[in-house]
């Protein structure tokens, strides 16, 4: 007679932290960085990669010309050091849900990252961000979309298959960009890539160019295809006059995807 089993419960890190020269990071049982917070400006974006996770906001509509409505939405899968979460809220001003399956990162970006209490615009979540893209209840929430998903060897993406894109499209709304940072040993950005374009269609995907370290964030959004290089200029100015972040130099970075990744029609 067969037995049904019970989902195996991933087995999650401890969050400690560090600190040197000012800045706390964040770290799961590892020496890797999983998130940094410049103690006395803790809204600051520190880490680079984590600035070009923003460059969304160079396809924004949303952001650019709100016009009379509600704010925006930005949903951030993968908690981290809670940056992202903190720049949406404080400096966008825009409603926020983060997702983070492990408590204790929840519970060390309130004591120690400076994460706010869940308020009217502010939502932390703990569960797992495959089910919660999964869940048709979202569908059409986020206007802005950042996936940082990893574990404690930062070795691979945690969610990277054709079915978790798909979820992370239908959980836009029309004219919403998803941000999704690609880094690890044992990664294959072309596979990664040809995954994401197969869900956003060709025209609809760009990237920016690895940092240093090695990450490399791919932009995909629902909606035109990518604006002017006049009209991204100008939304490059005012995003580094009105918000302090690098848009030009992300403008200068992005590039469409390499001619060895086949994009849908």
């Amino acid at each position: 007679m067969a037995t049904s089993r019970k989902p195996k419960t991933p087995t999650l890190a401890p969050a400690t932290m560090s600190e040197f020269d000012g800045v706390r990071y964040l770290h799961l049982g590892t020496p890797w960085v999983q998130g940094a917070m410049r103690i006395a400006k803790p809204h600051k974006l520190e880490l680079e990669y984590v600035q070009r996770m923003m460059a969304w906001m160079l396809l924004s509509e949303r952001l650019l010309d709100p016009g009379d409505g509600p704010p925006g939405r930005a949903v951030q899968l993968g908690l981290g050091a809670a940056a992202i979460t903190r720049f949406c809220h404080k400096k966008l001003r825009w409603r926020s849900t983060a997702v983070e399956i492990n408590p204790a990162v929840i519970g060390v970006c309130r004591l120690w990252f400076k994460l706010p209490a869940d308020d009217a615009r502010l939502e932390v979540i703990e569960a797992d961000a495959g089910a919660y893209v999964a869940d048709g209840a979202h569908a059409g929430s986020a206007d802005a979309l950042c996936v940082d998903l990893y574990d404690h060897d930062a070795a691979a993406p945690v969610l990277d298959d054709e079915a978790f894109y798909r979820g992370c499209h239908a959980l836009l709304a029309e004219g919403g960009v998803m941000s999704v940072n690609l880094f690890g040993r044992d990664v294959s950005f072309d596979r990664s890539a040809r995954r994401i374009a197969s869900v956003f269609g060709a025209g609809r995907v760009a990237m920016l160019k690895p940092t240093k370290e090695g990450n490399t964030i791919v932009l995909a959004w629902r909606g035109p295809a990518l604006p002017a290089r006049e009209e991204l200029e100008r939304r490059a100015e005012l995003i580094e006059t009105k918000y302090g972040l690098p848009a030009r130099k992300w403008l200068k970075l992005l590039q469409n995807l390499p001619a060895r990744v086949p994009t849908a029609a």
